[in-house]
């Protein structure tokens, strides 16, 4: 049996609980991650083989509210869980952006990341909850992964920055900043502000990639104590025929195409990289004659 362990680390104010061996134990990584009476439970699996076919990471990350967690239960003719809302589809988002760029550029098996609301006390928000619990999961997981990361949400609450503000505190703040890093880069910003000075701005990033080290050093704690051993996945490689030709193909032109464009707009120079790109794929569509070395 799985050996029930605890961890805590504080942030702000508050501390945040992580526990791992009792839930989701056939999971890769699984664990519970709790702030006041919210608790989160975030597991993490792997597929052992690449999927055939495709030319992308097949990541997923699913958020799944369940009504239950806040005290109530769907009545009349709908009892049971619907489609999800757009606040879990969000969450889910959010959770994927700070992950996605630390797998493996080469990895092409199914990972899946899955985050169900067990307790909400209406105080304590689930989404910056719902990072933390997928980065540990990950972490100590057989998955392969470069985090840790950690993540905590900023407010500006009567001229003062607050890391972690509860609900009602955030009905008076000026800044809602949700912001995600490693130990030493930010990797994933997403705030909404009410005319607040570019200082003030860059000074709540600083304050929070600070306020969540502790998070990010429990992890490696953690990773380090009971973290398993990282699965050895098949790497996808490119044709190396085909990158030549498409090296030659496209030569100086995407640079001379990314130069060319600086006085257009973003969506008018998207829509001339997009031709170029286009121009390439339908060459390999319908090839002309090689073109000699």
């Amino acid at each position: 049996m799985n050996q029930i362990k605890l961890y805590t680390a504080v942030v702000g104010d508050q501390p945040i609980t992580i526990e791992t061996g009792k839930l989701a134990g056939q999971a890769g990584g699984s664990v519970t991650i709790r702030q006041g009476d919210t608790l989160l439970l975030a597991t993490a699996t792997t597929s052992k083989h690449p999927r055939e076919g495709i030319d992308f990471f097949p990541l997923s990350v699913d958020y799944e509210e369940r009504l239950y967690a806040a005290g109530r239960i769907p009545g009349s003719f709908f009892r049971r869980e619907g489609r999800p809302p757009e606040s879990a589809i969000l969450i889910s988002r959010l959770t994927d952006r700070p992950l996605r760029p630390l797998f493996p550029k080469d990895m092409r098996n199914d990972v899946q990341i899955i985050l169900t609301a067990l307790s909400h006390d209406q105080v304590h928000h689930l989404d910056i909850l719902g990072i933390v619990g997928a980065s540990v999961a990950l972490t100590i997981s057989d998955i392969p992964w470069e985090g840790p990361v950690g993540a905590v949400r900023v407010g500006l609450i009567d001229g003062q920055l607050v890391v972690n503000p509860t609900i009602p505190q955030m009905e008076n703040s000026r800044l809602d900043l949700r912001i995600a890093g490693t130990d030493d880069a930010v990797i994933m910003v997403e705030a909404g502000a009410n005319e607040v000075p570019e200082a003030t701005i860059i000074e709540a990033l600083q304050f929070g990639h600070q306020a969540m080290q502790p998070l990010i050093e429990l992890q490696k704690q953690m990773r380090a104590e009971i973290g398993k051993t990282k699965l050895e996945y098949t790497p996808f490689v490119t044709d190396e025929q085909v990158r030549q030709q498409v090296v030659q193909r496209i030569g100086d032109r995407l640079a001379q195409a990314v130069v060319e464009t600086t006085h257009l707009t973003r969506e008018e120079r998207n829509q001339v990289i997009d031709a170029l790109r286009n121009e390439i794929v339908d060459s390999f569509i319908d090839p002309e004659p090689p073109i000699d070395s």
